[in-house]
């Protein structure tokens, strides 16, 4: 779980998800183009590699090879198993504001 919040904790690879978030089995060139046109950060292709390598190695994106192309894509679940460790899984938003009234 440290290497989930190491790779988060950096605002670039959490720009990264998002745009795979938003657009799944991108390239490197293509998320490179996509930081650089919406996002102003011009970085290296080798830059991005290793905020990708990171991500990767945390398990929040998988990789897969066609070719000479890599496409990457998020893998939600290592966030969905964070966020059930703390969340009591039969709470929801409205239980928890009418127990937290109760208390008071």
């Amino acid at each position: 779980m440290a290497d989930i919040f190491k790779a988060l904790a950096d605002p670039t690879r959490r720009t990264i998800l998002d745009e795979l978030v938003d657009r799944d089995d991108q390239t490197l060139f293509e998320i490179c183009s996509r930081l650089s046109n919406k996002h102003d950060l011009g970085m290296s292709r080798q830059a991005v590699s290793q905020h990708l390598e990171v991500l990767e190695s945390a398990g929040l994106i998988r990789s897969r090879r066609e070719g000479r192309y890599k496409f990457h894509r998020i893998d939600p679940v290592p966030l969905r198993s964070m966020l059930h460790r703390w969340m009591k899984p039969q709470t929801t938003a409205a239980e928890h504001t009418t127990e937290t009234e109760e208390k008071t």
